[in-house]
């Protein structure tokens, strides 16, 4: 007889709003946090390191993955648009056709995952598993980077320049957040009981 371990029900984000005002207020500042991340950066060719990843991730942490994939689309979209938004001030939709598209394209879907996982339970309540969370969530950026950057420079150079620099710096960003969910939980965010759906 085998006996089936359904999944935990999803969590209601860290840190959520009602009211469309506040939502709007909570999507400006994930868009000013994306912002700014992408201001601290490395130049290196052909992609720079930037805090982007640790941003994107802490986004969808905390915001749940609804709210925080559409503040990365929104910061994303900006960026499109010709607002200085994007890594070391860079902006337009050759940004989204050029060497770092990958990276750029992969954004959305890491905040989705990191949201998704720490409404599962992956939260600062369980370092590990925080920790986990932010990794495979920096790890699906590497993966569709270091593809994108594959088909224009071919395999071994996408992987010598485009993935294994930005390893170390992934995990330790990945632990940083890891521990900004831990102090987060430790103060009493995101203790709320399982059951809820993300009210982002």
């Amino acid at each position: 007889m085998t006996v089936s371990h359904p999944l935990p029900a999803q969590r209601p984000p860290i840190v959520s709003a009602r009211s469309p005002s506040a939502r709007l207020a909570l999507l400006a500042i994930g868009v000013l946090l994306l912002s700014l991340s992408s201001y601290v950066a490395i130049p290196m060719a052909p992609v720079p390191i930037t805090m982007q990843t640790l941003a994107v991730t802490l986004v969808g942490a905390l915001y749940g993955w609804r709210m925080g994939t559409v503040s990365v689309a929104v910061w994303l979209a900006l960026g499109a648009a010709g607002l200085p938004v994007l890594a070391d001030g860079g902006s337009g939709l050759q940004k989204f056709m050029g060497p770092t598209a990958g990276y750029l394209f992969a954004f959305p879907l890491a905040a989705a995952l990191a949201g998704g996982l720490v409404q599962r339970g992956w939260d600062g309540g369980r370092l590990g598993l925080a920790f986990a969370a932010m990794l495979a969530a920096t790890a699906l950026c590497l993966l569709f980077g270091g593809a994108w950057l594959a088909v224009t420079i071919g395999w071994e150079k996408a992987l010598m320049k485009g993935v294994a620099p930005f390893v170390p710096g992934g995990v330790i960003k990945s632990l940083a957040a890891a521990l900004v969910l831990k102090v987060v939980h430790a103060h009493g965010y995101g203790r709320a009981p399982y059951g809820g759906a993300d009210s982002a």
